[in-house]
């Protein structure tokens, strides 16, 4: 059998179990899960630096440990010199055994590593999705700090199965989902 991720095990062990009775669910398939986590970086200098994509594509490939493909443009847009079908973005998909392997890095790693770091603000999306803005690329360990071109902010995106803010919240809390202590909603 192929190796489990640490926070895979975790989700059926400790997570799954918790928010089973916190919510009295009547069956397993209702508990909420982590479906896929969207890293995504948009990139407009990219217009004038065409070296800033290939570069992009590398750094998040390095932290996610999977390819990463460039997004397009939509539309022309003249005032900011843009075309259709110009290279303007990064993102990456990951689901299964990856998606629990970058969440685990990006919890215990990752978060902890940004200065003065308080914790991440709760902001739900009304559906139990998480979206996470990081201002710069170099708190992931993965990436060496002399061989960045340009530091450059990404949105991480979590997708879930839950249905409201409060079962979406109580997930990635369980998961050890560093919130700050005023919780808004």
């Amino acid at each position: 059998m192929a190796n489990i991720p640490n926070f895979q095990k975790k989700y059926f062990d400790v997570v799954a179990p918790a928010l089973k009775e916190k919510f009295q669910y009547s069956s397993t398939m209702e508990i909420p899960r982590i479906e896929k986590i969207v890293i995504n970086q948009g990139i407009g200098e990219a217009i004038t630096d065409k070296k800033l994509i290939q570069s992009a594509i590398d750094e998040i490939t390095i932290i996610t440990g999977q390819r990463a493909v460039s997004t397009m443009s939509k539309r022309d847009i003249s005032n900011f010199k843009l075309r259709r079908d110009m290279p303007i973005g990064v993102r990456v998909t990951l689901r299964r055994q990856r998606m629990y392997e970058f969440l685990e890095r990006l919890v215990r790693a990752s978060l902890p590593r940004i200065r003065d770091f308080n914790g991440v603000p709760f902001k739900l999306d009304g559906r139990g999705n998480y979206t996470l803005g990081i201002t710069e690329q170099i708190i992931f360990p993965e990436i060496q700090f002399d061989q960045v071109d340009k530091l450059m902010g990404m949105n991480i995106t979590f997708v879930t199965s839950a249905k409201t803010d409060e079962e979406g919240y109580a997930l990635l809390k369980e998961f050890g989902f560093p919130f700050k202590n005023n919780k808004k909603s």
